[in-house]
């Protein structure tokens, strides 16, 4: 097992159980008290988790959502990928949702110029995809979460009753047993009926959000059909995926089995 395969083990054990030593590090993944204090040492640079004496517990996790232009500014090469995996996955004549976050954006952004139309909340999304001259954008109108930038409200709600669509991509900030979660009500509600109204939901989320699960739950793991991230997860997630019927999609493969 590489470091960052263990690295990423070692917080799913740590959201599991909240605490770790370095022997339990030794015994679950066979390796030296060096390699187990290494591992530590890495994670805590990371700002993953706080060391302790002997071991490492989880950090305090409750914290601000940064507003949307923040985010942007901070997109990662991690976002880029999954985002140019995902609009890979549309294709001419599609009807499409796509909802207000950032790593949703990067699909929007890596879409090229194909006869298909996306419905979104988002603002930024719709300017950029005014660009792509062959997309048909349908912007929904509702209520501005000004620091976000997406709309929402109950006319966004009835309106996306009406729709019915091959695809929805959605963003979350944390994916766990516990379903999907999100930092806002408002934004979790739209983001549940738009999965209602379509025949394949696609979820988008680099490593850091998995096993993560935030303020409010929106959907269940059942909910979806297809997880795009930017690294093969643990074993121990992509056992809970494959009880739940999730595919797993990663940029360098194609969809994976259970294996």
């Amino acid at each position: 097992m590489y470091q960052e395969e263990r690295l990423l083990a070692i917080l799913q054990f740590l959201k599991a159980n909240k605490r770790i030593s370095v022997e339990q590090i030794c015994s679950l993944f066979q390796v030296s008290r060096d390699t187990a204090r290494r591992d530590i040492v890495k994670l805590e640079e990371e700002k993953a988790i706080v060391r302790t004496r002997g071991g490492a517990i989880l950090p305090t996790s409750n914290h601000a959502i940064k507003n949307y232009s923040s985010r942007l500014k901070m997109v990662s090469e991690e976002k880029h990928v999954i985002g140019q995996k995902a609009a890979s996955l549309i294709y001419p004549h599609d009807r499409v949702i796509l909802d207000a976050s950032t790593t949703v954006q990067a699909c929007a952004e890596h879409l090229g110029h194909i006869d298909c139309t996306i419905i979104t909340n988002s603002i930024n999304q719709a300017e950029v995809l005014s660009s792509k001259s062959k997309v048909n954008i349908q912007l929904l109108g509702g209520k501005l979460h000004k620091e976000h930038r997406f709309l929402y409200g109950a006319s966004v709600l009835e309106k996306l009753t009406e729709y019915h669509v091959d695809k929805a991509f959605i963003g979350v900030v944390g994916i766990s047993e516990k379903g999907l979660t999100i930092a806002h009500e408002e934004d979790g509600g739209v983001k549940r009926k738009m999965m209602q109204q379509a025949d394949q939901v696609i979820v988008l989320a680099d490593h850091t959000k998995l096993g993560i699960t935030d303020f409010y739950r929106f959907a269940g793991l059942e909910d979806i059909d297809l997880l795009i991230t930017d690294k093969t997860p643990p074993k121990p997630f992509r056992e809970l995926l494959s009880k739940y019927n999730v595919e797993l999609l990663t940029p360098d493969e194609d969809i994976e089995g259970d294996d």
